[in-house]
């Protein structure tokens, strides 16, 4: 059997799974095996996904955190509404959206997830410094909200960008690993940062800041 062969079965069997479970997206298993390898949710605990469209990873955050939780949601395009899911149109980029979600929030979270990616452009180099730039957005945020002790999820293009860019997460995070979900394509270069035990983040300029100069 071909590695091509067994992918497109894996792709077929979450993408069935997620039509019968009534998930927007197979992507929802990929956070299922995060949360069940890592322990990222806190029960009755807030979440901001970043990234959110379709829902898929709202619905399983809701899930886990129960209906004492909070999960709010951004993406670029428009959520359509999920029970007891509050969620914005706009750029975690842009300061105004990131105020929004804050406002959202109503205090502070105790898990952040992001499963942003870029546009693909066909230039590998570009499309994973992109990535990269699109994480330190998500590390921003989470420095910003973050209790102490919440937990960071961010996929991240595999590249030479990408030690650097794990060196500046460790100083916010007593714990930082890299995982791929089973439920991730094989021939996928995305890779997952689960980042715990955040301590207070260092006042100066933001990483994403810095990536810009």
């Amino acid at each position: 059997m071909s590695k091509r062969w067994l992918n497109e079965r894996k792709h077929e069997f979450y993408y069935l799974k997620a039509k019968k479970l009534n998930y927007r997206s197979r992507a929802s298993f990929k956070l299922h095996q995060i949360d069940e390898r890592f322990g990222v949710f806190k029960p009755g605990g807030a979440v901001a996904d970043l990234g959110a469209a379709p829902g898929g990873w709202l619905q399983v955050a809701k899930e886990k955190v129960g209906e004492q939780g909070k999960v709010v949601g951004v993406d670029l395009q428009a959520i359509e509404p999920l029970p007891g899911i509050r969620t914005i149109k706009g750029d975690i980029t842009e300061k105004e959206t990131v105020e929004e979600l804050k406002s959202l929030l109503e205090g502070k979270a105790d898990t952040v997830i992001s499963d942003m990616a870029p546009n693909i452009s066909g230039s590998y180099s570009m499309d994973h410094a992109r990535s990269v730039d699109l994480c330190a957005h998500a590390l921003d945020f989470a420095r910003q909200v973050l209790k102490p002790g919440g937990s960071l999820v961010m996929k991240i293009f595999e590249g030479d960008m990408m030690n650097e860019f794990l060196a500046e997460v460790r100083k916010s995070f007593s714990s930082v690993r890299l995982h791929s979900p089973k439920a991730s394509r094989s021939s996928s270069s995305e890779i997952y940062i689960i980042a715990k035990g955040f301590r207070e983040a260092k006042t100066g300029p933001t990483e994403a800041d810095k990536l810009a100069e």
